[in-house]
């Protein structure tokens, strides 16, 4: 009876594992069994494989005992990706294509009723797998998918646009016999230039995307400078400030002032937009910004699942995570934040599977100042109760506040200064200063001034004498804790890079003090 191996690859996180489906058909009842912990959609993939195995004019085996095992067996396995390795498995078992060259390609794709492939999602991380770990194999997927998969370097993806070009090409000498398909593409080679079969090498756009431009926001020049200090550094930022001040208007600049994405930043970033079925062509390479609504719940910020999926925080990753109206997200949104800040990755675990996810993203929070928006504001009065203002910035606590490393006063500007101000600085004036002193930080440490952690701070950070006593002595009266101290040295290195200063003094500590005061409960 015929047996026959085909590989594919099943998501777990990030991670995407080698699966082997494996074909066998026997005598018996007419039957079609999928067994491999298989989730519904991929159980499904019986009635697909069997529609567009006929509809393209191939013989499915209604006559035979068929036995599909996807192995590992206690890998769980979803989505309809392993659709067009199990109806491989199933031609090469009935002896319609050449089971033996099979094994050097891996599979992944969801078959239509009529045996078009459609694109599934991960198909970048399938080919990091392979890349990471030095596999030598050749990728079979879709349209889009195969784009996606050859960003990867070095990789060898080729794109199939129907099951019948997968059989053409894997067809046995005899293949004039099969139905749907000619002696002419029945055996054409790797390099053949066929529309439906092709060797793809993805080219990616060159262009930097045009975003926003930060000259639109007038005044507002310490804002800018906090924006300018914290895509130097890394650094996350809270703005506070009335209705209409202009936070929303400097957070969605922000993503502008970064520097360019280097290339493994660019895969990272696309294998998880990838996973989340986000990913675009047109987005290579450009940092993402993340904005979810404040009515997101826990859940969608980190990620979880079953199987785990990648949250806001990770498709933000290399990227900026918006957060307008911070204190209006549920507390234990919040809460889940702290860690990622901290360590720059989520840890998803489930009684039976754990996935970690990246999530190095900064972090830039928008807030009014009390409920009504108005508190201290010098052309409205302000309508909350102490109570009020109170229970309202009370919603971010102390440890979330300490691991904010920029707190930013935005004040209302008067239409007479916003009527008759010129407009500001580029974005791209400022986005070469922070690229210059990103550069500086990388030279000396080999890592940005916010992911420097114990011994590297004392290391890389040069504090002068004047200034280590200064900061002492403010950080004893203002009641720091030692992560605020931290975070304050981190910012006032990052003021030195952005002046091109080698050690960090007084007056780089004095600057970064005031981005320290406001709100730090217990630190």
């Amino acid at each position: 009876m015929g047996l026959s191996l085909v590989r594919s690859r099943a998501l777990l996180g990030l991670e995407a594992t080698e699966v082997t489906v494996e074909v066998h058909l026997a005598n018996g009842l007419p039957s079609f069994t999928l067994v491999g912990l298989a989730d519904v959609e991929v159980k499904e993939a019986r009635e697909r494989v069997r529609c567009a195995i006929q509809n393209c004019g191939l013989e499915f085996p209604n006559n035979k005992r068929i036995t599909v095992n996807l192995a590992p067996a206690d890998l769980p396995k979803d989505s309809g990706r392993l659709d067009l390795p199990i109806a491989l498995g199933i031609l090469a078992a009935s002896g319609q294509i050449d089971g033996a060259r099979l094994g050097d390609y891996e599979f992944a794709g969801e078959l239509s009723l009529s045996g078009a492939l459609r694109p599934v999602r991960g198909a970048l991380a399938m080919a990091l797998a392979l890349h990471t770990g030095q596999v030598v194999s050749r990728l079979v997927l879709p349209p889009d998918s195969a784009e996606e998969a050859a960003l990867v370097p070095d990789s060898h993806v080729y794109r199939a646009r129907h099951l019948l070009d997968v059989v053409r090409h894997f067809a046995l000498p005899n293949a004039s016999l099969l139905p749907g398909v000619d002696a002419d593409t029945a055996a054409f080679s790797d390099g053949a230039d066929e529309e439906g079969w092709t060797r793809v090498v993805a080219a990616a756009p060159s262009t930097r995307a045009h975003l926003a431009d930060m000259a639109d926001v007038k005044g507002q020049t310490g804002p800018k400078r906090a924006l300018e200090i914290a895509a130097a550094g890394g650094h996350s930022v809270l703005l506070s400030g009335p209705p209409g001040s202009g936070k929303s208007m400097l957070a969605q600049r922000f993503a502008g002032l970064l520097p360019d994405m280097s290339c493994e930043e660019a895969l990272q970033s696309a294998a998880i937009a990838s996973l989340g079925g986000r990913f675009s062509m047109q987005r290579w390479g450009q940092r993402p910004t993340c904005s979810p609504h404040h009515s997101a719940s826990a859940v969608a910020l980190v990620g979880g699942g079953s199987p785990p999926r990648p949250g806001e925080i990770s498709l933000a990753h290399h990227g900026v995570l918006f957060l307008d109206e911070l204190p209006e997200f549920p507390r234990a949104a919040l809460e889940a934040l702290r860690e990622p800040l901290e360590t720059g990755t989520i840890t998803i675990a489930r009684a039976a599977r754990r996935a970690e996810f990246p999530a190095r993203f900064q972090l830039i929070g928008a807030m009014n100042p009390c409920p009504c928006g108005y508190l201290g504001s010098s052309t409205h009065a302000c309508r909350c109760t102490p109570d009020q203002i109170h229970r309202y910035q009370s919603k971010l606590s102390g440890p979330l506040m300490d691991r904010i490393d920029l707190h930013v006063e935005v004040p209302a500007m008067p239409a007479s200064d916003l009527l008759n101000a010129p407009c500001g600085e580029s974005t791209d004036g400022i986005r070469q200063r922070c690229a210059q002193a990103r550069e500086r930080a990388n030279n000396r440490q080999g890592k940005t001034n916010h992911a420097l952690a114990g011994q590297e701070i004392d290391a890389h950070v040069l504090l002068d004498a004047a200034a280590a006593k200064f900061l002492q002595a403010a950080a004893a009266q203002l009641g720091w804790s030692a992560r605020g101290t931290h975070r304050t040295l981190k910012i006032a290195r990052t003021i030195a890079d952005l002046a091109g200063a080698q050690s960090t003094q007084l007056a780089h500590v004095a600057e970064a003090m005031q981005y320290r005061r406001r709100g730090l409960a217990g630190s």
